[in-house]
């Protein structure tokens, strides 16, 4: 009986390995500091020695510890004394007969070691399961509790957050969780042992990036870990800031106070808009009422606009707007942009007509003598250009002072005729327009003049109108156009400039009664002058028989157109009387005084017709009335200019109709013959003939 006993002390106690004796347990196990692990473990050994009533005992020993003498970490032995630093930490969990598992609590750094179990079980089970150890690593404390909030807080709304430690085992005992922070209250912040702790607060606006702090305490004393989370109370968008940048490499500016930015056409400009908002704000980018771009609802804080190249129409107001559920935000920023004068142009307006009509640059403007004028010029720049008018290198003071771009000419001469530019000029630059002027009018005719040449008649023709007349003869009923040559007439035109000039010759013998008209036409009106001729029905009579029918015919006529001048004063005065004109308006711009003659129905006062030198010449000759230059010299054909007789008309106009475009009246409305004289000065220098006598009974102009 002692035999078997010896050996079984000696067996359990030694190194030796029995199959019949199994552990199971993991051979690392990692725990951080201060908080609890279970460490699994089950044993298999034999039936021998022990009833279902026997005890079983368990013993855990750190590894190098002599199990006759040494100290284990933890038992179940009653009464058995343990480790002083391990004991209340390492306990043993369950029955230890099926069950090894170990139980530490609050691990420390020095309880990192290897450990093995140790058995016994009646009188013959005493088993140290050496070759089954576990190694216990011991780690710094990272593990923090866990705090659930909802990720963005309503100002006003009630909200509750969860703290929790999470353990891996049940066995282990709950921590100490506690608040800490400016929204938790001294009664929900009160430390309570548990596994979770929940926090119940009203968020405010001011609670926004506010800190809350959940705390974990464990049973040794300075062992604790916490989690610290910021919170976000939602809010409008604020502290929204445009920042600018003129070049693509240079930093942006921020606006502040300065709501204006000029830039030059062409330039590079970024604007970048920056708000702060919770939720994150949208943000957009609007021209006036035009909305640019716009950012993503979850998008950064930022927003940027680029414009490579401005443009003058990229001017205007740029407002970036932050806008989230709870409210907006924005602000604008002026955005001008300079340039130089660009699409000058000019607007005409004719007659005090309300309706402009656009001008082309360099183009011809004609304009009827006598109407009006106005001429507005307009340009796009910034800074606003100063519009001036000029003519032949000279400015012209404006119409309207307030209003330069306006120039009135109330009433076209042909001294206006010209080129007039308009010049817009800013600091950046100028553009000129240049408009020519051209001035057109109705005839003024100027003849017919007649002399003899031989047994015929030549006589000349001119006149002077823009755009330039047409002539034509009328003898009696009958149409002379164009250049006509026959056995009895040949006519030649010719024209230059504003002047048309035409010669009449007549070959054959002059028949009593014969009329004579020219006419002058363009698309303003016309004018026509009459002869009426009667050739002497005796023939060439003795010069003493000539001189007395002349000297006779010549008081006669005299003493007739003495009388006419009598009646007819007495009657102007009472036409002055009953009809008081207007008085004339003041000359226009570059207007002369000439007098302002209505050219589409002159009637000429006097009248002097000079075929021949005779005793009945008066001393004093009437001035002519001509218009405001004479015919070019090589207007009349050499024939023409050598063998013509003069003719001088002085003509006075009568009030009448002013000029208009419309088409001269009827010719059969023919304006009477107020007064006749016949002068007869002489021959010019240039006739070499002396023609043959004519009796000019009577010369009508229409």
């Amino acid at each position: 009986m002692l035999l078997p006993l010896l050996l079984a002390v000696l067996w359990g106690g030694s190194w030796a390995h029995d199959p019949r004796f199994q552990l199971q347990v993991q051979e690392l196990v990692r725990v951080q500091e201060g908080l609890c692990v279970v460490v699994p473990c089950s044993i298999t050994y034999p039936a021998i020695g022990w009833t279902h009533s026997t005890p079983a005992y368990g013993f855990w020993f750190q590894d190098q510890t002599r199990t006759d003498s040494g100290l284990p970490v933890a038992t179940n032995k009653p009464d058995h004394d343990v480790q002083p630093h391990t004991q209340g930490r390492f306990q043993l969990l369950g029955n230890p007969s099926q069950n090894c598992s170990l139980l530490i609590r609050d691990v420390q750094m020095e309880d990192s070691a290897l450990y093995f179990f140790r058995f016994e079980r009646g009188y013959y089970i005493r088993y140290n399961f050496m070759e089954y150890k576990f190694r216990l690593e011991v780690t710094a404390l990272t593990q923090k509790p866990e705090i659930y909030i909802p990720e963005t807080l309503q100002p006003g709304h009630q909200v509750t957050l969860i703290c929790v430690f999470n353990w891996t085992f049940e066995e282990c005992p709950a921590p100490t969780l506690s608040w800490m922070g400016a929204t938790a209250s001294s009664h929900e912040a009160r430390p309570r042992t548990s596994y979770f702790s929940a926090l119940t607060f009203t968020p405010r606006p001011q609670d926004h990036d506010t800190e809350l702090t959940c705390r974990a305490d464990f049973s040794r004393k300075g062992v604790s870990t916490e989690n610290t989370v910021q919170l976000s109370v939602a809010y409008a968008p604020k502290d929204l800031v445009i920042s600018t940048s003129q070049s693509d490499v240079s930093a942006l500016e921020p606006q502040g106070n300065r709501p204006h930015l000029e830039v030059q056409k062409g330039q590079f400009l970024r604007l970048l808009c920056t708000a702060d908002g919770m939720p994150l704000a949208t943000l957009s980018w609007a021209l006036q009422d035009r909305v640019l771009s716009w950012s993503h609802p979850s998008g950064s804080r930022t927003l940027e606009l680029v414009l490579p190249r401005v443009k003058a129409e990229d001017a205007g107001r740029y407002t970036c707007r932050a806008e989230n559920r709870l409210g907006s935000q924005s602000r604008s920023l002026d955005v001008f942009v300079q340039y130089a004068p660009e699409n000058l142009k000019v607007m005409v307006s004719q007659a005090n007509r309300t309706v402009l009509e656009n001008a082309g640059n360099g183009a011809s403007l004609p304009v009827l003598e006598g109407q009006s004028l106005r001429l507005l010029c307009v340009a796009h720049s910034n800074p606003p250009a100063r519009l001036s008018w000029a003519r032949k290198g000279q400015t012209l003071s404006p119409s309207q002072p307030s209003d330069p771009g306006v120039l009135e000419l109330p009433q076209i001469q042909t001294e206006h005729e010209g080129e007039f530019t308009c010049r817009a000029q800013n600091p950046l630059g100028s553009q000129n327009f240049s408009l020519s002027l051209s001035v057109a009018y109705p005839p003024q005719l100027l003849g017919p003049s007649c002399s003899r040449v031989d047994e015929g008649l030549l006589c000349n023709c001119s006149s002077r109108a823009q755009p330039t007349p047409s002539l034509r003869w009328r003898l009696g009923e009958g149409l002379l156009e164009g250049q006509l040559s026959n056995a009895s007439f040949k006519v030649t035109s010719s024209s230059s400039g504003p002047w048309a000039n035409s010669c009449l010759s007549h070959s054959e013998g002059l028949s009593s009664g014969l009329s004579l008209s020219c006419e002058a036409q363009n698309v303003h009106g016309a004018q026509r002058a009459t002869v009426l001729l009667r050739p002497d029905e005796k023939g060439l009579a003795s010069k003493a028989f000539s001189s007395g029918i002349f000297l006779g015919s010549g008081l006669t006529t005299l003493l007739f157109l003495c009388l006419i001048l009598i009646i007819l004063k007495i009657l102007r005065k009472k036409w002055t009387a009953a009809e008081v004109p207007a008085p004339a308006p003041a000359p226009a711009l570059g207007e002369s005084p000439r007098s302002r003659v209505s050219r589409r129905s002159t009637i000429l006062d006097y009248i002097n017709v000079v075929p021949k030198t005779g005793p009945l010449a008066p001393k004093q000759k009437a001035k002519p009335s001509s218009p405001s230059r004479p015919p070019p010299p090589d207007a009349y054909p050499p024939e023409s200019r050598k063998n013509q007789k003069e003719v001088h008309l002085v003509s006075r106009n009568r009030p009448g109709p002013k000029s208009s475009t419309q088409a001269p009246e009827s010719e059969n409305n023919q304006e009477e013959l107020h007064y006749a004289v016949l002068d007869f000065p002489g021959l010019r220098p240039w006739e070499t003939q002396r023609p043959k006598n004519t009796q000019y009974a009577e010369i009508q102009f229409h």
